[in-house]
């Protein structure tokens, strides 16, 4: 951070000034002049935690895809169709044994075999051969996409909450104040999207920790440098490449029973999460798990500020921060050059 500030003292700045903004518009009771030009209070702070959450669901789906695509250098275009089927299965499975926890574990399982099969079938045969990945990962989120409509039909599906985690849960964030009696209104907020995004926040945490702190890790990264010659030593690299695929292919299964809870699961919502995942693994920086959160947080807010306040231009913003991290820092922001 020091190095950051010593080397962009403008930025520094900018950033600090940005932040205290943010702190008061959070905390303080807003008056009334800032009411008639923002609007209320209550929708500003309803807007920026379902930013947040939604960043939390985002990540969830791109850290896997930064897994595979962005560590592993796999061009899987089917990783929508993995999210929307962890979905599916995690809805039945919810529904025939009424405990919802269960839908994780199996949907995480089933979608990680998935993996398996696709690494070993399509990917080790197509081994740096970009263009033959990208197009056979077409065909293969195509014909998943078809088969899921004949399966599933074309219904949305909500996996409901158990009872413990529904309703609304009072925080300590204050959006105005009663006239009558002049105390203090506080946001509520649903449980379940505080929980997901706590449990997305210490997968993040786990998966960076598994990355650069063991083993595992650094058979990993050795082996996206330099396959060869980590398997001149023994290490038995195909191996690994298989497990971090099956994760990855897991964590969009996870990722699509959280997005069944929070929204629902329906065709088209393959094309739509992987989209999102493409744009927050170039905004992020390929291979990079702090910069696939700092990237699924950013268009999580951009698409959640911008149905509040630019319904029209919503779409736009995401492809505008996009095409300016493009532009300035084409690696990404947390890339490597």
């Amino acid at each position: 951070m020091r190095a950051f500030a010593a080397r962009h003292p403008w930025w520094t700045a900018v950033i600090a000034i940005a932040a205290a903004v943010l702190l008061m518009l959070i905390f303080l009771v807003w008056p009334q002049w800032l009411v008639a030009g923002i609007g209320r209070k209550k929708v500003f702070l309803n807007a920026l935690f379902n930013g947040i959450t939604l960043g939390g669901l985002y990540f969830l789906v791109a850290s896997g895809f930064t897994l595979i695509f962005g560590l592993m250098r796999n061009v899987n275009l089917a990783h929508g169709s993995l999210y929307l089927l962890g979905g599916y299965i995690g809805f039945f499975v919810a529904e025939w044994t009424g405990f919802w926890l269960l839908a994780f574990p199996a949907a995480f399982l089933v979608v990680a075999l998935l993996g398996v099969v696709l690494q070993v079938v399509v990917f080790q045969r197509m081994e740096g051969q970009d263009l033959r990945q990208t197009l056979v990962t077409i065909g293969i989120s195509i014909v998943a996409a078809d088969l899921m409509l004949w399966a599933f039909g074309g219904d949305f599906y909500n996996i409901g909450t158990p009872s413990w985690l529904s309703g609304p849960m009072e925080t300590f964030f204050v959006t105005g104040v009663k006239r009558s009696s002049g105390d203090l209104i506080f946001l509520k907020y649903p449980l379940v999207r505080i929980v997901i995004f706590a449990a997305s926040v210490g997968i993040g945490v786990g998966m960076w920790l598994l990355l650069n702190r063991t083993r595992i890790g650094m058979l990993v990264r050795a082996g996206v440098d330099d396959s060869a010659m980590l398997s001149a030593t023994g290490a038995r690299i195909n191996l690994v490449f298989v497990g971090v695929f099956a994760f990855g292919a897991g964590l969009a299964g996870v990722a699509g029973v959280v997005g069944g809870t929070f929204q629902s699961i329906a065709p088209g919502e393959d094309i739509r999460f992987l989209l999102a995942s493409l744009i927050v693994v170039i905004v992020g920086g390929m291979g990079s798990i702090p910069g696939a959160a700092l990237g699924a947080l950013m268009i999580g807010l951009a698409e959640q500020f911008g149905s509040v306040y630019f319904p029209t231009y919503a779409v736009v913003l995401t492809f505008l921060i996009m095409v300016a991290v493009l532009a300035f820092r084409p690696q990404g922001l947390m890339g490597r050059a």
